[in-house]
């Protein structure tokens, strides 16, 4: 439990090393580990940016899986105010492995709309940002094979460790500069992140989400700036157990 902690304690410095330069703001990648039919999945992450998301999984088949999230941004700070509102829909496939281990692999879209108003206490207003967001993305979730259970403060806490690897295709469009039309931009993320879940009562986990976000083109305005870091609670119903 003791590592878990300091790795936690190390999670939550990560946001202090990552730019807000960036239009984009990555929702967290949903890892809903769905293991039969019936299956329901859901969370709610945020972090200290106030990027948060509301996610949600179904599946449909035994390896037929659906999610969608829809993630915002709202601050008003003195130095810029930020407005980012972003929807994305999944499909994909799930598989779970005769070691209890989960696989999953999905694809999907995600369009919104991003804004960033820049100003300075002596001249106010001194740029505006606007433009809409499209996305494409692939994406593969693994678990990890082992469980680990600590015992602290008079009870087990059961934790799982995983992996998920996005690539996404992001353009930004109807783009304007303080009102005004202008080039366009797109870029291409990757982003591998890890996560951690501790159970905490029955099919409810808290879960931290921490990764990187490489972008492979140089951008001004659509880049790797801002992180993918999140913590939450997400829950399972009707899966199968002794896998997540």
């Amino acid at each position: 439990m003791l590592y878990s902690l300091r790795r936690a304690t190390f999670l939550l410095l990560l946001p202090l090393l990552a730019g807000c330069s960036s239009l984009y703001f990555p929702p967290p990648p949903q890892v809903p580990l769905l293991t039969q039919k019936g299956e329901w999945s859901g969370g709610i992450h945020t972090n200290f940016s106030q990027n948060t998301a509301v996610q949600g999984a179904y599946a449909v088949s035994d390896h037929l899986g659906v999610m969608g999230s829809a993630s915002f941004l709202h601050t008003d700070k003195k130095k810029r105010a930020e407005d980012h509102d972003f929807g994305e829909l999944g499909l994909g496939y799930y598989t779970r492995l005769r070691d209890s281990r989960v696989l999953e692999v999905y694809g999907g879209y995600g369009l919104g709309h991003t804004k960033r108003v820049e100003r300075t206490p002596a001249e106010g207003i001194t740029r505006t940002l606007e433009g809409s967001l499209d996305k494409y993305f692939l994406q593969v979730n693994y678990t990890s094979k082992d469980k680990k259970t600590y015992h602290v403060l008079g009870r087990d806490w059961p934790v799982t460790y995983g992996t998920a690897l996005r690539a996404s295709y992001v353009t930004l469009s109807n783009f304007r500069l303080d009102g005004q039309p202008h080039t366009p931009e797109s870029n291409i993320f990757l982003e591998p992140i890890t996560y951690t879940r501790i159970t905490l009562v029955g099919p409810l986990d808290f879960q931290l989400i921490s990764g990187s976000n490489f972008g492979l083109r140089h951008r001004r305005y659509l880049k790797a700036a801002n992180s993918v870091f999140q913590f939450g609670l997400v829950v399972n119903v009707g899966g199968q157990s002794g896998g997540k």
